[in-house]
């Protein structure tokens, strides 16, 4: 009898029935690579000085990056309280980083009080100018009820938006919307798809859950070196779950599958996600 494999956030077991991941992925983190020179360091202070003088005098992308400053202490002591300051007084003036980066400050209860309407309202902003983390981000808020009535349709909508501009978490949590049938019709197929994106991005998650996909024969032919490959190459960024399922994969295979499924992973790996099976 054939072995079916559920996966969900914290363990692993085999089972008679089909997958499961069952956890939304986190979409994005709070960045600004315009605060390091060409040369990859922090800033200076004299940089952070000049940046301070063109913040003050009104230049909303200053402001933004004045306000990463104190976000993250670069070129400045960390002061949460004074990010949120330069990011408002940015973001009301339309720029999409500052909005997003207040969102996420709102939504963590970073130098303000937790508040997830208000997360929503600032992620919403920059999502409708087409900014793809926040696209995902709204996307996430959807899904998991935050700040909003929980709204699967809806979730879709900004899950696809961010997807289709390559944003990572959005591919994968779209995949699990498919795969789950949450706001759109089941669809393995598609779920695979969207996995295989955030796969071939690097993704750990994105790449568990491919490998479970051709270990299960859901949305593709059943391929059990196809799913060691996949699972190595998420197992080696350190994703425990991928380590277990490894040893599970590992039970039904011989010891030529999995010189060939090693292989493969490696290759892929060599590429950067390139050329991959």
């Amino acid at each position: 009898m054939t072995k079916w494999i559920f996966i969900f956030c914290t363990i692993v077991a085999i089972s008679f029935a089909s997958l499961s991941l069952g956890c939304a992925q986190e979409v994005g983190e709070k960045v600004s690579q315009e605060t390091s020179n060409e040369d990859g360091q922090v800033v200076s202070n004299e940089q952070f000085q000049a940046t301070l003088r063109q913040a003050e005098l009104g230049v909303a992308n200053d402001q933004y990056l004045l306000g990463f400053m104190y976000d993250l202490g670069e070129g400045v002591a960390e002061d949460k309280v004074v990010a949120i300051k330069w990011y408002n007084l940015s973001a009301e003036q339309g720029h999409p980083g500052a909005q997003l980066n207040l969102g996420q400050m709102y939504e963590n209860g970073e130098g303000v009080t937790e508040d997830h309407v208000a997360a929503v309202k600032w992620y919403r902003k920059a999502a409708e100018q087409g900014h793809a983390t926040a696209q995902g981000k709204l996307g996430l808020m959807y899904d998991l009820g935050k700040g909003v009535p929980e709204d699967n349709a809806l979730s879709i909508k900004w899950y696809h938006k961010a997807a289709e501009q390559g944003q990572v978490g959005a591919q994968f949590n779209l995949g699990q919307m498919y795969e789950k049938g949450e706001g759109v019709p089941a669809d393995n197929i598609e779920a695979v798809k969207w996995y295989r994106k955030a796969a071939k991005q690097g993704d750990d998650k994105g790449q568990i859950a491919l490998g479970v996909m051709y270990a299960n024969g859901t949305g593709v032919p059943n391929n059990s070196i196809k799913a060691y490959s996949w699972t190595t190459l998420s197992a080696a960024q350190g994703y425990a779950l991928a380590k277990q399922l490894k040893v599970l994969l590992a039970e039904d295979m011989t010891s030529e599958e999995i010189a060939k499924a090693e292989q493969l992973a490696a290759t892929c790996l060599a590429n950067n996600f390139k050329n991959c099976n």
